[in-house]
């Protein structure tokens, strides 16, 4: 059968209007029928965890996602600015390409197609996300009482890290200059935090180490990097393009083995990475710590 010319404008509406309806975050650089894995599966490293904002609406390939992660395979990587379906196609290419196999858990504070597409009736969850090499239990969903000038929250989750059970919270702050509704923010997770002995707390908190909203995070946590303190600002790695440090990994009743910041081709955030030490646990009959 032959179209007419008519019909054949009636098919390109049609072909355009779906691409519109997929929205700005459709997948990008997905392998072709002949890709073949880039490596060997490999093992996760049990104690190590990852925070990173992988940037949206940023035009990237979660193939190239999910290659960045791989090459640090953390045990547990925390996500901010994610889209649930690239999360969701982070998580295959991770276990399809790399061999490595990863819980899912999200944190979702807004439905937004400008930001992860859908179609407008159905927008895609924007938010957090957490995966985790072990299984995830008691997760919760907590958005802020005042998010700013755009939707923010935290998550947690009870996982699994170098080998001990421990309450892992993701969170992104209110941006720009919005200080008093971030020193709100922080005051809400912080009273979670406290409620735990061994917690970690990844993030993009949009605050520089010296801000005065950060101050009660401060109180409960140490950062990471020993030499990053609020008096010691200066000795601080940056983990953005702008070169600032916004991304941490606080540690509440756990020790720091190393740390590493490397910048990323594929958002204007770096990727943070620490590596803990094995909880020390006592020993009722001695009354002596062992790992």
């Amino acid at each position: 059968m032959v179209l007419g010319r008519g019909a054949w404008l009636l098919v390109g509406a049609v072909i355009a209007a779906c691409l519109v309806l997929v929205g700005p975050s459709a997948p990008l650089g997905a392998p072709s029928a002949g890709s073949q894995p880039v490596e060997a599966a490999r093992d996760v490293v049990p104690n190590r965890v990852m925070t990173w904002n992988i940037c949206n609406p940023c035009e990237v390939s979660n193939v190239d996602r999910a290659a960045e992660i791989a090459a640090y395979a953390p045990q547990v990587i925390g996500m901010q600015e994610a889209c649930v379906r690239d999360v969701e196609m982070i998580r295959d290419y991770l276990q399809n390409l790399h061999g490595l196999v990863y819980h899912v858990k999200y944190g979702s504070v807004l439905r937004s197609w400008g930001r992860c597409g859908g179609v407008p009736w159905s927008p895609g969850g924007f938010g957090q996300a957490i995966l985790s090499a072990a299984p995830m239990t008691d997760g919760v969903d907590v958005e802020y009482p005042d998010g700013g000038s755009e939707d923010r929250g935290y998550m947690a989750v009870t996982t699994t890290v170098g080998g001990s059970s421990v309450r892992v919270f993701n969170t992104h702050l209110a941006h720009r200059r919005q200080e008093a509704v971030r020193a709100g923010q922080v005051g809400v997770l912080a009273a979670e935090v406290a409620r735990h002995d061994r917690a970690i707390v990844l993030g993009d908190f949009n605050a520089v180490p010296d801000a005065p909203e950060l101050a009660k995070m401060w109180a409960l946590a140490t950062d990471t990097d020993p030499q990053c303190r609020p008096l010691r600002i200066g000795s601080c790695e940056t983990t953005t393009d702008w070169h600032t440090k916004f991304d941490y990994v606080f540690l509440r009743g756990i020790a720091p083995l190393k740390h590493r910041v490397q910048p990323s081709a594929y958002s204007d955030h770096h990727v943070l990475q620490t590596d803990v030490a094995p909880a020390r646990i006592s020993s009722p009959s001695t009354g002596t710590t062992q790992p």
